[in-house]
């Protein structure tokens, strides 16, 4: 059963991913669409208001750098040669090595007869670039356009997700326990990607502040890369420290002014991933570093990149739903950064689970 489950999920992943998304991005935004109707405005207007403000940001943020990087694309294998030619002493190196190993298989072969196996060569025909640029925009797109839909309906319905859940619960016990756990799962999910939102946002901009100071042409280009890449647990700042690095070896003359770019680079990335984040994020939504790594690894395998970067989203509701339930309290446990005792869930702030239980049953 599980293993169709990935199948389909590996299978149907053009499909599964923009509803996923949607549901997170809706989760996120949830606690800023409920304050809005605490406001007086309806859930509507707020969820059509936060769904265009982030439409917006996101195509801003395409629009605004996607010259840059188009020009960039261009210029790479230029790039590749700058980087060579200043890395010339470790190339030379890597060269003697390559000559060594080349030898050595020469002389085994003389050992052999000079008996060589001929291998046919097969050379598959690639996409040309222009249409795999253009599937790329075009996945892209209908990704993005189902998302923000998807995402507009469920903070526009309001309480009525919850309502229709109850309704489904067969007891007053279970309706209830069911309620509690969505608005658990739901209260701790969005806080803890707003707050990692606005973790990452904050990292964006301070690289993007001490680049520009560095004197790297379009800084903001790699703030905003940072905070795309930052929602990538472990590997995120790593590959974000090489491509800063390598662009900065590439623009200053000297390699060791162009080496504190990375250097500098990390040393956010630390702060923010051992001081910031964990105390910002709370003990409550620690996680285990080998469950997040391992779980990071899978969706990277299953989805990609798009999979690595849900994978701790999906870690955060399945624990806060191992929490809820007895049975899979040792689960929880397991996924736990700490080894704490598990508390009971408090109670939603501001959501009163009877009253909404007897509104569905009304």
């Amino acid at each position: 059963m599980l293993i169709a489950l990935f199948v389909t999920a590996y299978f149907a992943r053009d499909l599964i991913l923009p509803i996923v998304l949607g549901f997170l991005l809706a989760l996120t935004l949830s606690p800023v669409s409920r304050g809005l109707h605490r406001a007086g405005m309806p859930h509507a207007a707020s969820g059509f208001v936060l769904i265009a403000a982030t439409a917006v940001l996101v195509l801003g943020i395409i629009g605004g750098s996607a010259g840059t990087v188009a020009l960039w694309s261009d210029e790479i294998p230029k790039m590749g040669v700058e980087i060579q030619q200043k890395l010339r002493g470790m190339a030379d190196a890597v060269e003697e090595v390559r000559a060594a190993t080349a030898e050595v298989e020469k002389i085994g072969k003389e050992e052999n007869g000079g008996e060589t196996s001929e291998v046919q060569e097969v050379v598959v025909k690639a996409p040309t670039l222009l249409s795999s640029a253009f599937n790329t925009v075009t996945q892209f797109g209908a990704t993005l356009a189902v998302t923000l839909i998807l995402a507009l309906f469920l903070l526009s319905s309001g309480e009525l997700f919850y309502l229709k859940l109850v309704q489904a619960m067969p007891t007053m016990a279970e309706k209830k326990r069911a309620l509690s756990t969505v608005y658990d799962v739901e209260r701790r999910v969005s806080r803890y990607l707003l707050t990692i939102t606005i973790i990452n946002a904050c990292l964006g901009f301070a690289i993007g502040i001490y680049l520009a100071v560095l004197g790297l042409p379009s800084a903001y280009i790699w703030g905003i890369a940072a905070f795309l890449l930052n929602f990538l647990p472990y590997l995120g700042g790593f590959i974000g420290a090489v491509l800063v690095g390598a662009f900065s070896i590439v623009t200053f003359d000297s390699l060791g002014y162009a080496l504190l770019a990375p250097l500098g680079y990390q040393i956010l990335t630390g702060i923010e991933g051992q001081l910031i984040t964990p105390w910002l994020v709370g003990r409550r939504l620690e996680l285990n570093t080998v469950a997040v790594f391992l779980t990071v690894v899978f969706w990277g395998w299953l989805w990609g990149i798009p999979g690595a970067l849900v994978a701790v989203p999906f870690l955060v509701v399945f624990k806060v739903v191992c929490e809820n339930f007895e049975a899979l309290n040792v689960i929880g446990n397991f996924l736990s950064g700490e080894a704490v005792k598990l508390e009971e869930a408090d109670e939603p702030h501001g959501l009163d689970a009877d009253k909404t239980v007897q509104g569905a049953d009304v």
